[in-house]
């Protein structure tokens, strides 16, 4: 009798028992999501992630869902989600080496299922299957290069790319993620309770990551999120505009700006007209100060892209946007005043005659400063508005306002720049004036040289006034007059 209660007691385990990694981590349980609503716990099904143990075990092969009957595909399927829950470290390769590739199948085998459609998942399945992403994506992030070794932040562009070691699996899951929203058979008024607010936001902070390749995939899946859950459109956008705040103002390095201007890019596209305020503020608080932060030509193509796609929409707000770019305008980063001078171009080129005559006196301004800047890239990319079609028939209807403002400018360049590049560009803008207008040009060339004069009298002015000066105190000292060289 004895015997047969030990043999009981030593009973061999079922193999839905058998289920679990080498190596179990909190990050498995603690990562929740806040879900609309939950099912009672008298409705779920006996099999779900909630009856993963936390003991080290092994994991179990289990066969393909395709080889199961309909019938035990539901807990086939919620068994492998169980299996892919588990996180291993990737830093040793060595390490688990079976139980990565037995996951890495699984999550393989889950894409093509959620692919094929061949089994609707219910809410339970949709539930445990956003827990099982929530599991693997949301997690600490590594830190940057910069905060390793704890110097100062350098350029980003000379940065080494990063590349995350454990993303054959993230990849899967990544792509399990975007099936699973682009599919046909997900219902978003269900969809919606699992992908909430809490997942969005825990999504939008994934795109800091220094992996270009995760970013790349969360950019495509928040975008398809924004599209097919209206519900969310407004949270999306406002939390996007509290990350630039952040990047803007505080912390001025964030490596998923590109993707999420690539994001609104596609999204102000499609705004109705007329447009709304909200996103009017959002051009002028969010977009706009974009232009600040030093590392701005790491995104620069995006941002312009969404700028002008608002003065497209609305050919009111080219005033606005001239004017904003004008005040973040760089003093010494001639790289920087390039990337400005090509976006006002592209502005330009879209903008209003009755638009472009409130800010062309500033505008021309700095046109004017950039024309003499001694770094000719700059010089040169300012000349080359003269071979834009628009901005020269916008600048011809004005002239009366632009040539007095820049003539100064290109006679400065032809007398003296040291570059006969820019010379020549120069002498072809002067040329271009002459032809246009020679009465506003010969008026406009009679005050330079009234001004050169009036310029030369001060000089000579200022020189006697010295000489003066210098008698005055050799007289008082007895000495011979300084002389100056």
């Amino acid at each position: 009798m004895l015997n047969k209660i030990m043999k009981r007691g030593q009973k061999k385990p079922s193999k839905s028992d058998i289920i679990e990694p080498p190596m179990p981590t909190s990050s498995s349980s603690s990562v929740t999501v806040n879900h609309a609503s939950r099912l009672s716990a008298a409705t779920l099904h006996p099999v779900t992630l909630a009856t993963v143990p936390h003991n080290p075990g092994t994991v179990e092969v289990l066969p393909m869902l395709r080889d199961v009957p309909m019938s035990e595909r539901h807990n086939l399927f919620l068994k492998k989600l169980q299996i892919c829950c588990f996180l291993f470290d990737f830093s040793d390769p060595t390490k688990s080496v079976r139980e990565k590739e037995i996951k890495r199948h699984t999550l393989a085998e889950l894409v093509d299922f959620v692919q094929s459609g061949s089994c609707k998942m219910n809410e339970v399945m949709q539930e445990e299957f956003i827990k099982m992403i929530s599991a693997n994506i949301f997690r600490c992030l590594p830190p940057a290069a910069h905060e390793n070794t704890g110097t100062e932040v350098g350029d980003p562009e000379e940065d080494e790319m990063f590349m995350d070691p454990s993303w054959p699996h993230l990849q899967l899951v990544y792509d399990l993620l975007l099936k699973y929203v682009v599919s046909s058979e997900t219902d978003t008024k269900i969809a919606k309770r699992y992908l909430d607010h809490s997942f969005v936001l825990k999504l939008l902070d994934l795109f800091d990551s220094e992996d270009m390749r995760e970013r790349e995939y969360l950019k495509t899946i928040l975008h398809r999120i924004y599209g097919r859950f209206m519900v969310h459109r407004p949270f999306i956008r406002n939390a996007i505009n509290n990350i630039f705040f952040r990047f803007i103002f505080e912390t001025e390095r964030y490596n998923g700006t590109g993707e999420l201007l690539e994001i609104l890019g596609s999204i102000i596209n499609g705004f109705a007209l007329p447009m709304k305020e909200e996103h009017k503020l959002f051009l002028v608080r969010a977009l706009i100060p974009l232009h600040k932060p030093k590392c701005v030509q790491l995104y620069h193509q995006q941002l312009s892209y969404c700028i002008t796609q608002f003065v497209e929409k609305d050919y009111r707000l080219a005033d606005a946007v001239i004017r904003g770019v004008l005040k973040y305008w760089p003093i010494t980063n001639c790289a920087k005043e390039v990337l400005f001078l090509g976006e006002l171009e592209e502005i330009l080129e879209v903008t209003h005659s009755a638009e472009f005559q409130r800010c062309m006196v500033p505008l021309f301004r700095q046109i004017g400063r950039s024309l003499n800047s001694s770094h000719f890239q700059v010089a040169e990319r300012a000349l080359f508005w003269w071979n834009n079609e628009h901005i020269v028939s916008l600048i011809a209807e004005n002239r009366h306002v632009v040539l007095p403002i820049i003539f100064d400018a290109l006679e400065k360049n032809i007398q003296g720049h040291w570059n006969q590049a820019i010379i020549g560009l120069s002498s072809n803008v002067r040329r271009m004036f002459l032809e246009m207008d020679p009465d506003l040009f010969e008026v406009c060339q009679k005050q330079h040289d009234e001004r050169i004069a009036r310029a030369g009298e001060v000089d000579e002015q200022r020189e006697l006034t010295w000489k003066k000066l210098e008698e005055a105190a050799s007289q008082v000292t007895g000495e011979d007059p300084m002389v100056l060289v």
